[in-house]
C-alpha cells in the first residue's frame, strides 16, 4: 500500500471516454492508424508478390504478404512441392484485395503461370537444373509440372536404364533439365536422364580405360531382350548375345538370367569409340564337347531331346551343349521326300545311332532308321522276280507310276507295263495316287535300290489270241472313241483298240466318220510286236468298186477278143473266095464291124 501513496492522477484523462469504452484519445487514435498504415505494404490487384507461409493444413495454406490481412491458398496448388513448410517464401498472384467477406484473395498457381514461360526459356538458355512435379502418366512418358507449365518427360529420358514401372514416379518431385521448347505451340520437353549422363560419362571413361579382353567382371542384369542381355558393369553397359549365354540351345534369355540378377561375365570384345562391350557367360564354363565321353564312337546308340526342328532334319541334344543332326533321309528307309515334322517334334525324347563324329569340328550326325533292319538287305529273297503283291500308288511321272510295296521299298511300273491293250498317254488315266494296285516283280536292282514292276504281266498276253482273231483283211464292228490329228482310236471290243488313219475314215457318201459312230472296219495291218492294229473303213467300199470295175473290164476284153477272132476268119475266107463272092462278103463284113462298134 505504501507504493500507492505517490501515485498521481493523469491530469488530462478523459473520464467520459473511459466510461464509453474508448481507451484512446482522438489524437492518439489518429496517430495509431497512421502508424499502422505505414507498416503495411501497398499492393495492387493483378500483381505478383512474394509472401511467407504462416500456417498450413491439408486443405489450405495461409500466406502473409505484409497486407492488413493474410491470404488463403488451396493446398492443391502446392502439390508439386511436398516439402513446403511454415516460413517458406512463395510467390502469389493478387486476384483481389478484398472479397465480399473482406478476405484477401491469392493464387499461387496464377503467379507461377504469369512468370513460368519466361522462367522456362531462361532455364533452357542457362542450362539450369530445375525442379518439377510429375503429375501423371501419358502415352510414351510422363506429364511434369514445371513452373505451372505442363511439360513432357519422354520415357527414355527418365533414367539411363529402362523403366519397368512408370507409376512409381507419379507424384514425385525430381530435378530436370529443359531440353527442347516449341515456341509456336508452347510445348516443353524436359529430361532427368541428362542430369546423370554427364556423371556417368566420366565413369564410363574410367571403366573403359581399364577393360581388357578375357577380363572377368561382375555386373547386374539391366535389361533382357529377345536377342540378348544388357548388363550394367557399374556405369557402363555390356551386351551378352543370346548365343553367348549358354553352350546349349536358348530359346529366350529369360531361361538363363533374370532382371536385377548379379552375374559374372567375361569380356569378349569392346570398342572404345562406340563404347560397345561384348560379354560372354558361357565362356566361364568349359565347352561341353571337351567333357564328352571319349569312348563315344560311330555306331553307338545315344539318347537325347529334340531341341530344334527344320524341314531338312532335327537337332538332338545328347548332352548340354552337344547336339547331333538327324537328317530327314536318316529318319526312314523310305525314299519318299517327307518333312522331318512327320517323324518327330521339339521336346521328343529319341534314340539314335551315331553315323559320323568329328570332335575337332564339334559336329555329329545321327540316324534313327538304322535302329531297324534295312529292308533292302534281303530284297532278293523276299521279293524275287515273279513275286506278285499289292502296292500303294505314291506318285506319277509321264513315263510311269511309283509305288510303295512296304516302308522303304519302292518300285516303278513303266507306262508300257500297265496294260496289254490300252494306249495310255498318262498314268493318271489308269490309276490314282493312294490307290492300291497289284504288281509283279520284273527286275531287282539291289545296288541301286530299284524294283521294276509290271501290272499287265498279271494276265496272259492277249495278243497271241488277237493274232488269229484280227488277221489282215478281216472285218470287225468298231466304235470310234477318240479323234486325233492323224486319225481315230477305234474300240473293237473289251480291252481291244485299233487305229484308223484319217484317210481311212472317209465313208461312201464322201463324209468323214466322227466320235461315237459304229462302223465296220477292215484290218489292213496287224503287228504283234508293236501291239498295233491298223483299220480302214474306206477300204470296204473301195475294193468292191475296184472289183466291179475289173469285172466290166474283163467282159469288154473278152468281147473284143471274140470280135477280133471273127474278123480274122472273115479275112481268111475272103482270100479264098472268087470275085463273084466278094460282094456278098463285103456286106457281111460291114454288118459285123457295125455290131462291134455298138458294143464298144
Amino acid at each position: 500500500m505504501e507504493n500507492l501513496k505517490n501515485i498521481q492522477p493523469v491530469e488530462d484523462f478523459n473520464w467520459d471516454a473511459f466510461e464509453q469504452g474508448e481507451t484512446y484519445t482522438e489524437v492518439s487514435k489518429d496517430d495509431l492508424v497512421k502508424t499502422y498504415d505505414e507498416t503495411l505494404n501497398t499492393v495492387k490487384d493483378k500483381e505478383v508478390v512474394m509472401g511467407t507461409v504462416t500456417s498450413m493444413n491439408k486443405r489450405e495454406v495461409v500466406v502473409n504478404i505484409g497486407f492488413k490481412s493474410d491470404g488463403v491458398v488451396p493446398m492443391s496448388e502446392f502439390r508439386y512441392n511436398p516439402d513446403l513448410k511454415i516460413g517458406d517464401e512463395v510467390e502469389v498472384y493478387i486476384e483481389s484485395q478484398e472479397d465480399k467477406k473482406g478476405q484477401l484473395i491469392l493464387s499461387h498457381k496464377k503467379a507461377r503461370a504469369t512468370r513460368s514461360w519466361d522462367r522456362v526459356n531462361e532455364a533452357l538458355e542457362k542450362d539450369e537444373i530445375i525442379k518439377g512435379y510429375i503429375k501423371c502418366r501419358t502415352k510414351g512418358g510422363m506429364i511434369v509440372d514445371v513452373f505451372g507449365i505442363e511439360a513432357f518427360l519422354p520415357g527414355s529420358q527418365i533414367d539411363v536404364k529402362p523403366i519397368r514401372d512408370y507409376d512409381v514416379y507419379v507424384d514425385k518431385t525430381m530435378e530436370f533439365k529443359v531440353v527442347k521448347i516449341n515456341q509456336e505451340f508452347r510445348n516443353v520437353v524436359v529430361s532427368h536422364k541428362a542430369l546423370i549422363e554427364a556423371e556417368l560419362e566420366a565413369q564410363k571413361q574410367v571403366i573403359m580405360s581399364k577393360l581388357e579382353k578375357g577380363q572377368i567382371l561382375e555386373g547386374t542384369v539391366k535389361n533382357i531382350t529377345s536377342y540378348g542381355v544388357f548388363v550394367d558393369l557399374g556405369g557402363v553397359d555390356g551386351l551378352i548375345h543370346i548365343t553367348d549365354l549358354s553352350w546349349g540351345r536358348v530359346n529366350h534369355p529369360e531361361e538363363i538370367v533374370s532382371l536385377d540378377e548379379k552375374i559374372r561375365v567375361v569380356i569378349l570384345d569392346f570398342d572404345d569409340a562406340k563404347k560397345r562391350i561384348a560379354l560372354g557367360l558361357k565362356q566361364l564354363a568349359p565347352h561341353p564337347w571337351e567333357a564328352l565321353d571319349p569312348n563315344l564312337k560311330v555306331g553307338d546308340h545315344v539318347k537325347g531331346k529334340v531341341v530344334v526342328m527344320a524341314d531338312y532334319g532335327a537337332f538332338v541334344e545328347i548332352a548340354p551343349g552337344v547336339e547331333g543332326l538327324i537328317h530327314v533321309s536318316e529318319m526312314s528307309w523310305s525314299q519318299h521326300l517327307r518333312s522331318a515334322q512327320d517323324f518327330m517334334k521339339v521336346g521328343d525324347e529319341v534314340e539314335a545311332v551315331i553315323l559320323t563324329l568329328d570332335r575337332n569340328e564339334r559336329k555329329m550326325s545321327l540316324g534313327i532308321k538304322q535302329l531297324t533292319p534295312d529292308p533292302w538287305a534281303d530284297i532278293e529273297t523276299r521279293y524275287p522276280v515273279g513275286t506278285k503283291c499289292k502296292a500303294k500308288v505314291r506318285n506319277f511321272t509321264n513315263f510311269g507310276v511309283f509305288v510303295e510295296i512296304e516302308e522303304g521299298i519302292d518300285g516303278l511300273i513303266h507306262i508300257s507295263d500297265l496294260s496289254w491293250t490300252k494306249k495310255i498317254k498318262h498314268p493318271g488315266e489308269f490309276t490314282s495316287v493312294g490307290a492300291e494296285i497289284e504288281v509283279v516283280v520284273l527286275e531287282v536292282d539291289k545296288e541301286n535300290r530299284r524294283l521294276s514292276l509290271g501290272h499287265k504281266q498279271l494276265e496272259e498276253n492277249p495278243w497271241n489270241e488277237f493274232e488269229g482273231q484280227f488277221a489282215v483283211d478281216s472285218v470287225h464292228e468298231g466304235t470310234i472313241t477318240e479323234m486325233t490329228d492323224k486319225g481315230a482310236v477305234v474300240s473293237l471290243g473289251e480291252n481291244v483298240e485299233g487305229f484308223a488313219p484319217m484317210r481311212q475314215l472317209v465313208k461312201e457318201d464322201g463324209t468323214t466318220a466322227t466320235v461315237g459312230e459304229k462302223l465296220p472296219f477292215k484290218v489292213i495291218e496287224f503287228s504283234k510286236a508293236t501291239k498295233r492294229i491298223t483299220l480302214s473303213h474306206t477300204r470296204l467300199f473301195e475294193e468292191a468298186k475296184r472289183a466291179e470295175r475289173a469285172e466290166q473290164a474283163a467282159e469288154k476284153k473278152a468281147s473284143a477278143e471274140a470280135t477280133k477272132s471273127s474278123m480274122k476268119k472273115i479275112n481268111a475266107s475272103v482270100e479264098k473266095t472268087t470275085l463273084g463272092d466278094i460282094a456278098g462278103l463285103a456286106e457281111l463284113k460291114d454288118a459285123m464291124e457295125a455290131a462291134a462298134k455298138e458294143e464298144k
